[in-house]
């Protein structure tokens, strides 16, 4: 398909640049598309030479040219641009306004001045149109012109090498042979004779420009042969740029994607008549164009629908793949980029590139932290979860923590490898770090917990084991009370040791730490048993009570006793009361490290013996009372239940209230004999049955009368019942 030519006026007359008519220009014909692989043609020539013609011709162009029937004149104002036709690579023709031309005046080349810099700028090959008739002349119209395109070239800091294309015009009969070695005399005088810098006084014309000459035919006497030549002079613009190829070095070529920008700031320092550094030149545009790039890849990742979804999944939950579907959405912008920019100078294009990375990330940053912390918070929850079951089956405690532990944190490293970003170095130890951490505090937490459990369940054991126990032991208080508690406790709690002991082996604990849970659960022993005689040391009185109540109401089968007046009611109620010291003497302190000591002597003096008079005048004591002291001799106060004060009171007020109890057995024998005192002396019954026993005997023979006619009456159908009677009556009568 044929291509359309396409053209621009690039610069106006009066100097103004046509942006919007470039950036419409290089949308049309893609520009920004090709890179490095274009190139820039312009032509400068005097006035109505024809130049537009040519230009229409080479590269099928449609520059405006000049109406030959209205006489010469300006046709071609500021700057023009058009793409040309079916050449490849693509190739920009600028039309040049012709120099020395009236419309401007003898004084005024400013313009052309700045014309020529701009197109030796930008170009890659510059077209010079001249007359074939000017050349070897001394005031050929060429000539300023060349002076021109020598001086400003000086104001090229580090040029690059571009291509000067003679077209010597409307050649005569003289062979070409002939007229280029004049022509390049020409050139080198005029280049000799420019003035140059002192950095530049013996450089060769060669170092800043390829020279070729070429020679056309008048188009207007000789059209068929001028269109012959122009068409073999087209293809040498075929493949320009390539290696051997028309154009020059193009050091300082700017990616076409930049062009519009690079002509605009390059028309702008010569408008402001300063020296153009190109290599500077070139970093700037470089640096501008490279930013608009990395913001035009910023502003697609931002508004890409793939990275809003992934976002917006990533508040909420783990996302699986989410490393690998954020990296191709970087990389495909990251890609882009560099395919844009590939052709900028490397330092701006490596420059603007981490800067887009460290934008691009510092974007996804947040999503991939919000990644990680569903990562950590979902591993810890099954975590728990795998922990709890792998103890529920019975799995040793250090060994399931230890398997755990490393399962899920392989799983996490699974997981932050899944949500890895390529082009991101972000380490995830922090976070892997906390859910470490998480775990350990959970695994403490919960071994705190099952010790606690394991320490309350020997608790409980010990609690059920020596409560009850310890309790009846009280209840019948004698002189191996205190030793039975204390085998008891050492049975109890050697088996309880013993199991938690091994129940804690499964928590591979350090040695210190298992010695104090066992001894904890020692002390918790002893404090049951401590705290059951505190407690019943709290009731003293009603047990004391309740033991002499038992002892004096009943006999030594616990039946209850009778009191007939036989019971010695004072021997019964010594030994009870001394049943009773004996329980008070047993709760009066706690005896569990088998030391001697001497509170049941010192009771039983003080307070049982006291009853015989002068006993404690005959030991010595003198008035002193034993039990006028706050503590126990060889008994500390912590193992102190009841001081000998309070053993002093809780006997009087037991005395006291167990006096009544003594006092109605008393009565109560003293009533039995009274009631028993009814029946006459044994002589007294003697005698009436002596004197009386006539009548005793008539009273029964009334009775037996009596009841055998009861008994006649019931045997009336016997034959015999007459006789027996009879009998029967004879004989008492008899009697």
């Amino acid at each position: 398909m044929a291509e359309e030519c396409c053209s621009v006026q690039l610069i106006d007359g009066d100097g103004g640049f046509n942006v919007g008519g470039v950036e419409s220009f290089m949308k049309t014909v893609k520009l920004a598309e090709c890179g490095l692989s274009y190139a820039v043609v312009s032509i400068m020539g005097p006035q109505s030479s024809g130049k537009s013609t040519l230009l229409n011709h080479l590269f099928k162009t449609n520059f405006r040219e000049m109406d030959a029937f209205r006489g010469r004149s300006q046709t071609t104002k500021g700057i023009w641009m058009a793409r040309g036709v079916n050449i490849e690579p693509l190739t920009i023709v600028m039309d040049l306004e012709g120099s020395d031309g009236r419309e401007r005046g003898e004084d005024d080349t400013a313009f052309e001045k700045q014309s020529a810099l701009f197109a030796l700028a930008v170009s890659d090959i510059v077209l010079i149109n001249m007359w074939c008739h000017d050349i070897g002349r001394e005031q050929a119209a060429n000539k300023p012109l060349l002076k021109t395109v020598f001086q400003v070239m000086m104001r090229l800091f580090s040029p690059r090498k571009t291509t000067l294309l003679f077209v010597i015009r409307d050649k005569t009969r003289t062979p070409l042979e002939n007229l280029e070695p004049i022509l390049r005399e020409d050139i080198q005088k005029i280049w000799d004779g420019v003035p140059k810098p002192e950095a530049h006084k013996e450089t060769p014309l060669s170092e800043f420009f390829n020279v070729e000459v070429t020679a056309l035919s008048s188009y207007e006497e000789k059209e068929e042969q001028f269109l012959e030549q122009v068409g073999n002079l087209r293809q040498r613009f075929n493949q320009s740029i390539a290696p051997g190829g028309l154009a020059g070095d193009r050091r300082g070529v700017v990616p076409a994607s930049g062009f519009s920008f690079s002509a605009q700031q390059i028309w702008k320092v010569i408008k402001e008549n300063k020296d153009l550094d190109l290599p500077a030149h070139k970093v700037m545009v470089a640096t501008v164009r490279c930013e608009e790039i990395a913001n035009e890849k910023l502003a697609s990742v931002t508004g890409n629908e793939e990275w809003i979804e992934l976002d917006e999944a990533v508040q909420h939950d783990v996302v699986p793949g989410f490393g690998k579907r954020l990296t191709a959405i970087l990389e495909k912008c990251f890609s882009d980029y560099d395919a844009e920019a590939f052709f900028f100078d490397e330092g701006v294009r490596t420059s603007k590139r981490e800067q887009l990375e460290s934008k691009l990330l510092q974007l996804v940053n947040p999503a991939y932290q919000a990644m990680l912390g569903h990562l950590r918070t979902k591993t810890l929850d099954a975590f728990k979860d795998a922990f709890e079951k792998a103890l529920a089956r019975g799995d040793g405690f250090a060994a399931a923590s230890r398997e755990c532990t490393e399962a899920f944190l392989a799983k996490f490293d699974k997981g932050c490898e899944d949500a890895t970003i390529k082009q991101a170095n972000w380490d995830p130890s922090k976070i892997r770090d906390k859910l470490k951490r998480d775990i350990e505090a959970e695994i403490l937490a919960v071994r705190t917990a099952k010790l606690s459990e394991l320490s309350e369940k020997y608790e409980k054991q010990l609690d059920k084991a020596l409560k009850e126990p310890v309790e009846a032991l009280f209840e019948t208080a004698g002189d191996d009370t205190w030793p039975a508690i204390r085998k008891l406790l050492n049975k109890e709690t050697k088996v309880a040791v013993s199991g938690l002991e091994s129940d804690l082996a499964g928590f591979e604990l350090d040695q210190a730490m298992v010695d104090e849970l066992l001894s904890k659960l020692e002390k918790y022993a002893r404090s049951v048993v401590e705290n059951k005689a505190r407690e019943e040391s709290s009731r003293i009185l009603i047990r004391m009570k309740d033991r002499f109540s038992t002892l004096f109401s009943r006999d030594a089968d616990s039946m209850p006793r009778v009191w007939t007046g036989k019971e010695d009611i004072k021997s019964i109620t010594k030994t009870a009361r001394s049943a009773s010291m004996k329980l008070l003497s047993t709760l009066a302190a706690i005896r569990l490290d088998e030391e001697k000591d001497e509170i049941e002597n010192t009771l039983a003096l003080a307070l049982v013996e006291t009853s015989k008079t002068g006993a404690i005048k005959e030991r010595g004591m003198g008035s002193l009372d034993p039990l006028a002291s706050s503590s126990w001799e060889k008994i500390g106060s912590e193992k102190t239940l009841l001081t000998p004060v309070q053993c002093k009171n809780v006997w009087r007020q037991f005395k006291s209230e167990t006096e009544f109890t003594v006092t109605q057995a008393i009565s109560a024998q003293e009533a039995h004999k009274r009631n028993n005192n009814w029946l006459p002396p044994p002589w007294a019954i003697g005698a009436m049955l002596v004197l009386g026993f006539n009548e005793i005997m008539m009273l029964l023979r009334i009775l037996f009368y009596k009841f055998c006619c009861s008994v006649e009456r019931s045997v009336s159908n016997l034959s015999q019942s007459g006789i027996i009677f009879l009998v029967l009556y004879w004989g008492f009568g008899y009697l």
